[in-house]
């Protein structure tokens, strides 16, 4: 990236917010054994504009994305859900135009759709510092005097006065967050019935579209993955570790989870293809995040007059090398407008009604297990005739499939066995796919005059995983129907 684009950092946020009338007198903190002494800091003023879609899109997922100026931390701040209390704030320098760092973080969500100022937002914060027994900081406590107003022309500004109680970053549990909670509410207050003030504002600014869970429990399942699919994006362009992975895995259960005729998709179906397209683009960079993970782990397990040559640096180095051209591939497409496309046909093949919306729930489920049941066994009776690593590669795509199935129509049971088989057959995969590239690794060391010994002991170990999951597989397939039949 240029030195001259601004970077984003990310920080963690425990806190908690309070409602409080003009009148009420600040709490005190003293008597408190995990507070040894309290430093004030002088009144700031910092002003915020809030931005969003027109639909509101990040408001509905509890997302906050300002510009804001005053304050240690100025800039542009994205604020992510992450839990009970807690926050995940993402933050760019201070400057004029939204960085495409910023944007980038939401682009999941916001796609290619305007983002524009919402509403404005200043605050007069007190802030009170508050150490611990050793004299490091354990929270803040911001006593704040809002202004605020939705930027709509109906819009009446507001003012409130509200507390927050901030946990300081690496302060230890929420235990000390509640002893600090319970001096503010003695003190008078009540606990926010808002999330943040962007929601106090838009609380009546953003439309009332109450939501409404699928009732065909596939279709519940899929939802919940998009929500997956969406969240492990924002870890991708973050290169968080495994979420190439992950995000694949969401991509290939939601496409699995299509197949099932309540969607009524036919097998060539757009949205379909891209869900493919997109799996095998995020693969390049799985496929090497795994492989230089298994050679590494592998090459530290062989005594070292074992590792010959410059193993290591081709297996190891080469496949880091491979994933980081594999990650920018994956972020390239992840950014076009082909992807956002994808997104939205997902929203709307949610919201269309099933094609099988005159079935009661169970008969949907019963239904769904037994067609994707039926596919894992044709691949099985197929793979006894051809006898190839490419049809025991076809039943655990199907096992995988039935897996997802059984999953969000709630059979445990099936789910299980099928994982088993997925399982074993991801590990003959993984190995079919680390034999090749071994192969042609070790050419490439020999025509260059290297020692190609540890490739040759590397594939051995290859060729054992391949034939365990060959041995195996015959009892999980057998275990597997005798769950589907119970």
């Amino acid at each position: 990236m240029p030195a001259d684009k601004p970077k984003t950092s990310r920080h963690s946020e425990v806190e908690r917010k309070f409602d409080v009338v003009e009148s009420t007198l600040s709490p005190s903190f003293e008597g408190l054994a995990v507070v040894s002494r309290v430093q004030h800091a002088p009144t700031q003023t910092l002003e915020a504009v809030y931005f969003d879609t027109p639909d509101y899109d990040l408001a509905a997922r509890k997302i906050t994305l300002r510009r804001r100026t005053g304050g240690a931390d100025a800039g542009w701040h994205v604020k992510l859900p992450a839990g009970p209390d807690a926050r995940t704030e993402v933050r760019a320098p201070l400057a004029d135009s939204m960085p495409d760092e910023v944007r980038d973080v939401v682009a999941a969500i916001v796609r290619d759709r305007p983002l524009a100022a919402v509403a404005r937002i200043t605050t007069q914060r007190t802030v009170s510092l508050l150490f611990g027994v050793d004299d490091t900081p354990v929270a803040e406590f911001c006593d704040d005097q809002v202004t605020a107003a939705a930027l709509r022309p109906d819009s009446e500004p507001q003012m409130w006065r509200e507390w927050e109680l901030e946990l300081a970053e690496g302060a230890g549990s929420t235990d000390i967050l509640d002893r600090l909670s319970n001096r503010l509410l003695d003190a008078g207050a009540v606990p926010a019935g808002h999330g943040s003030k962007l929601a106090r504002v838009l609380a009546t600014a953003q439309p009332d579209v109450p939501a409404v869970a699928p009732s065909d429990p596939v279709r519940r399942a899929v939802a919940a993955n998009i929500e997956d699919l969406i969240a492990w994006d924002r870890a991708v362009r973050a290169d968080v570790h495994d979420s190439v992975h992950q995000m694949r895995v969401s991509t290939r259960k939601i496409r699995s989870l299509l197949a099932d005729e309540s969607f009524g998709l036919p097998d060539d179906a757009w949205v379909l293809d891209e869900l493919k397209l997109l799996g095998g683009i995020l693969g390049g960079a799985r496929d090497a995040e795994v492989l230089a993970e298994k050679y590494e782990n592998t090459l530290d397990e062989l005594a070292p007059e074992l590792v010959r040559g410059r193993v290591r640096e081709r297996l190891v180095e080469g496949a880091r090398q491979r994933y980081a051209n594999g990650l920018r591939r994956s972020l390239a497409a992840m950014r076009s407008e082909r992807y956002f496309r994808l997104l939205d046909a997902l929203d709307e093949l949610l919201a269309a009604p099933s094609a099988t919306s005159g079935r009661s729930g169970a008969e949907s489920a019963a239904a769904s297990l037994a067609a994707a049941y039926k596919k894992v066994h044709k691949a099985a009776k197929r793979a006894e005739s051809e006898g190839t690593d490419e049809a025991l590669h076809r039943i655990r795509k199907r096992a995988k499939r039935l897996r997802y199935t059984a999953s969000a129509t709630g059979n445990s049971g099936v789910a299980e066995k099928a994982k088993a088989v997925q399982t074993l057959l991801g590990d003959h995969q993984d190995s079919v796919v680390s034999r090749t590239h071994l192969l042609e690794e070790a050419d490439a060391a020999h025509a260059a005059g290297e020692d190609t010994f540890t490739y040759g002991l590397l594939y051995q170990r290859e060729v054992e995983v391949a034939l365990q999951a060959e041995d195996e597989i015959g009892d999980a397939l057998k275990a597997l129907k005798k769950a589907v039949q119970e």
